[in-house]
């Protein structure tokens, strides 16, 4: 009888049932603690299941709402029944309904015996711990908190601007050190009488009844004026979420809570029959492993929260939508965008999938609709080409196409006819491979002929979304991997930004390509841009172009094949 279990029990009566048979049947006293909203029918039911065992006590009731100091009366009159009605007690262990053992109590007897002054309790102040959540570290100890934060949030915040505003502190009781750890401990008889029989009781209530969340307060700040030994750390397993909330332990985790070699873990879900099956009447001997080891699963339960806060690149879900900053990653992978290129070069699409084996997609955001590869009016992920449907979220549409086409480099053309929305979402996104040819869409106005003073207004509107664009493109938070060349540049020396753009797309092997792509016919272009100059239209996207340039129909830079270097 040298370990007593208290027991805080506010629902699925029958599995705290089973458990404190499984604790009475290996010889612990155990005081059970019932939370007084249960309605008396179903504590009167549960009190007569367990008359049977007279080394289970039931203690005074108290109302035990989340954070108040109804936790910490109702673990007071507990142990003092403990203390008062089994003399043998040494340690007495604090747990709840939803705790469950998992290795045979002979070895946490054993284990408690070998140790008799050593109180385990989690204990470490303020500065000192990293897992305060709520936005609120040292002033739980200083200010005044007499609401719920869960039942009356909105008076809970509105007192505490109103204690910051008037600079309002408390003064802490002669003495004490607030300390802060886990709820569930296991005290040794020593240290929990002299804290339920200080002098000083009166007063340290009266102060701890006002203070956030004082069941995670109380013990652990007291317990260091009169315990011995501490060892700061719980024996019970019990991991929290980013969010401060208890993670709920199911049937697959089963082999996870063996790893941990803990003595009890919290909190387990009432409908897990076969972690009840496997360690109430089948429990595993850990002889040759005493100590409890929780740190052992911790990678397990980082990865859980990274999955939850960051999830996977490029893959929204309900913890990260639509929350700023939380996107790790706006898509799943690289992909090309090309400006320019399918207006200065003939048949450009068909000659960039065959040289590096991607899906090459027209303007994705064009005004009438989106141009899928090879004209599909259906992408993967059920993607319709509707304008109207893309319209609705374009970074959405961008993010699903990266998505649902992960495993295949997607390209695709991108121009001031398309819907600017998007360019700012491209150009910070670090999967996104940018490469500009400014100016270049006036060789289709150019090719196009027709009235020229329509021609003039088209031009001028056209560079005037061409430079916005740009002005996002060379922002200092543009993340994408940018390239801009105007046209005059480009097609000095066309092969060397080609062979560039095809090396970092690297989809296939070295390999001799039939032919280049082919420049189109430029002849006169230059007398073009100095017409628009002479109408009072300044074309300076284009770059210093000649007016008449010596070019004609030709291959870029020749017909003859080439290797594509990756």
């Amino acid at each position: 009888m040298s370990v007593g279990i208290v027991m805080l029990v506010h629902t699925a009566f029958d599995r705290a049932e089973q458990v404190a048979r499984h604790w009475a049947k290996a010889g612990c006293p155990v005081v059970i603690h019932v939370d007084e909203k249960v309605a008396k029918k179903t504590y009167t039911a549960f009190t007569e299941a367990l008359s049977d065992l007279p080394q289970i006590l039931f203690s005074r009731r108290h109302r035990c709402d989340w954070g108040t100091w109804g936790l910490v009366a109702a673990s007071q009159d507990a142990a003092e029944l403990m203390l008062e009605r089994f003399e043998g007690v040494r340690h007495v262990y604090l747990t709840s309904g939803s705790c469950l053992p998992l290795r045979p109590v002979e070895e946490l007897i054993d284990y408690l015996d070998a140790r008799p002054q050593t109180d385990f309790i989690e204990s470490a102040t303020t500065a000192d711990v990293p897992w305060t959540v709520g936005g609120l570290d040292h002033e739980r100890f200083t200010l005044f908190f007499p609401f719920s934060w869960r039942r009356n949030r909105y008076l809970f915040d509105r007192l505490v601007e109103v204690q910051r505003v008037l600079r309002v502190s408390r003064r802490i009781p002669r003495g004490v050190v607030p300390h802060m750890g886990s709820q569930w401990w296991c005290l040794t008889r020593h240290t929990l009488s002299a804290i339920l029989s200080s002098p000083e009781r009166r007063w340290h209530e009266r102060y701890f009844r006002r203070v956030w969340i004082p069941d995670e307060s109380y013990f652990q700040s007291l317990a260091r004026l009169h315990s011995r030994n501490i060892e700061s750390r719980s024996l019970t397993l019990s991991k929290f979420d980013f969010q401060g909330k208890p993670h709920t332990f199911y049937d697959d985790h089963l082999q996870l809570l063996r790893r941990s070699d803990c003595f009890v873990a919290r909190k387990i879900w009432p409908h897990a029959r076969r972690l009840y099956d496997a360690f109430l009447n089948h429990p595993e001997s850990l002889a040759n492993r005493q100590e409890p080891k929780p740190g052992k699963i911790d990678r397990v339960f980082a990865k859980a929260v990274d999955r939850r806060t960051r999830g996977r690149a490029g893959l929204y879900m309900q913890s990260r939508f639509p929350n700023f900053g939380w996107e790790n990653g706006m898509t799943a992978g690289p992909y090309s965008v090309f400006q320019g290129f399918s207006e200065l070069f003939e048949e450009f699409e068909p000659w960039l999938a065959r040289a590096t084996g991607a899906q090459v997609h027209g303007h994705l955001f064009a005004p009438e609709r989106a141009e899928f590869a090879e004209g599909q009016p259906v992408l993967s992920g059920a993607l319709s080409d509707g304008a109207a449907l893309r319209d609705w979220n374009h970074r959405a549409f961008l993010t699903n196409l990266i998505w649902n086409t992960r495993g295949t480099r997607q390209c695709f053309q991108f121009g001031p006819h398309d819907a600017p929305e998007i360019m700012w979402d491209l150009a910070r996104d670090p999967n996104a491979q940018i490469s500009v040819i400014s100016g270049a869409w006036a060789v289709p106005l150019f090719r196009a002929g027709g009235d020229f003073s329509t021609l003039r207004a088209e031009a001028a509107a056209l560079q005037r979304a061409e430079h916005l664009l740009l002005d996002e493109l060379r922002s200092p938070e543009a993340k994408a991997r940018i390239r801009i060349w105007t046209m005059a540049e480009f097609i000095e020396a066309p092969m060397e930004p080609l062979q560039l753009i095809l090396d970092e797309i690297g989809q296939k092997e070295p390999r001799r390509l039939a032919e280049a792509p082919v420049l189109r016919d430029l002849g006169g272009f230059g007398r073009f841009l100095q017409n628009l100059k002479n109408q009072g239209m300044h074309p300076y996207l284009m770059g210093d172009f000649p007016v008449e340039p010596a070019l004609r129909p030709t291959a870029a830079p020749t017909r003859k094949s080439y290797l594509v270097k990756n």
